[in-house]
């Protein structure tokens, strides 16, 4: 893969990872051109750089526009769906037959995940931004698992903290 992909996903993760919540546009972009990069390689088998580049700044592009001007929807269609689905994986780990009522897990977890994102909007987007600011910066980088695992749980702490001391200060609560 050309160099260049690692090195713009590198600086777009530390971006997001120090300040995501601040720019959730940007936020919302980086999962947009970290999903393009993998998804390039789903639709056209062995892509060139130039082609994951293309998909990832056109689904990153898309993203941005989505989270500027569709915020409030986006915030949640996102708690839905990942309240629907940890519900639906909660009831799996725990009942043998759940699917006979698969959708009324699904609805009922993704309702609380909605109003639990919108409720928690602030901490829930430091938490996501950091995962995916040390997601894009742990790709970026070649390290033997172990490192990789104690590289991305640092990157994340680093980012929560950070955006937590931010945003603290910002509200003017003294800790």
């Amino acid at each position: 893969m050309n160099a260049s992909i690692p090195i713009l996903s590198a600086v777009i993760g530390a971006v997001v990872l120090f300040f995501g919540r601040n720019l959730f546009w940007l936020c919302v972009a980086a999962i947009g051109f970290a999903a393009g990069v993998t998804l390039a390689s789903h639709i056209v088998s062995e892509p060139t750089a130039l082609v994951q580049l293309t998909f990832a700044i056109l689904l990153g592009f898309i993203g941005a526009l989505l989270a500027l001007f569709l915020q409030k929807l986006a915030i949640g269609l996102a708690g839905f769906v990942a309240g629907g689905r940890l519900a639906v994986g909660l009831v799996a780990t725990f009942l043998v037959q759940y699917a006979s009522h698969y959708w009324l897990t699904f609805i009922i977890g993704g309702l609380i995940g909605t109003v639990l994102l919108l409720m928690l909007f602030d901490w829930a987007l430091i938490f996501v931004s950091s995962l995916i600011g040390a997601h894009l910066i742990t790709n970026a980088i070649s390290l033997p698992p172990t490192g990789e695992v104690l590289l991305f749980t640092a990157l994340v702490l680093l980012g929560f903290l950070i955006q937590a001391a931010s945003m603290r200060r910002k509200s003017g609560v003294s800790g």
